[in-house]
């Protein structure tokens, strides 16, 4: 068994793991109360995409869902002439702004992050953002490489010539 013998160690209990926990935050004496959240990202994209969803079906829209998660959008509109793909991402209000981003993070080895911009491959992406309870539709030629962001308030320097406002994106 590798144990090892020390003041603070939990008896019975491998360093090894007693490492691996205190790595992942899991500390002595804690129970789930006290342990902080973990983020759970992938149910925050979740609720993110049935928010859309049900907003393009409010808004007239039928929705359809790729089979599978190796498409790189989300879901497919129909507006009765033509079919558009649209990749969801969960947007937060920041500075007067709806910040979110255009690309998708791939962090899985932890030694590189690596980013893949949409260009080509959607034709709308739609912004849930969760603090105002808004959806937003963007087309992919105005997006950027990586993040972007809807103005929700005048700048505190009143320039306003390049500036995309969320309303004119915002799904009625």
């Amino acid at each position: 068994m590798y144990e090892r013998s020390t003041a603070n160690g939990i008896p019975g209990v491998s360093f090894l793991t007693q490492e691996a926990l205190i790595s992942l935050g899991v500390e002595r004496n804690q129970t789930p109360e006290t342990r902080a959240p973990k983020r759970n990202t992938k149910l925050k994209g979740d609720v993110s995409e049935l928010r859309v969803a049900a907003a393009l079906i409010e808004a007239g829209y039928a929705v359809s869902k790729p089979f599978g998660e190796n498409q790189r959008y989300d879901l497919v509109i129909d507006d009765g002439e033509r079919l558009q793909r649209v990749q969801v991402k969960t947007g937060r209000i920041r500075g007067g702004v709806v910040l979110f981003s255009c690309c998708s993070t791939h962090g899985h080895r932890r030694t590189q992050l690596m980013t893949r911009p949409y260009t080509g491959q959607i034709d709308l992406l739609a912004v849930f953002c969760p603090d105002n309870e808004k959806v937003y539709l963007v087309p992919e030629a105005e997006l950027t490489r990586s993040k972007s962001h809807l103005r929700l308030v005048p700048p505190r320097n009143n320039m306003v010539k390049t500036i995309k406002w969320a309303a004119q994106y915002e799904l009625a």
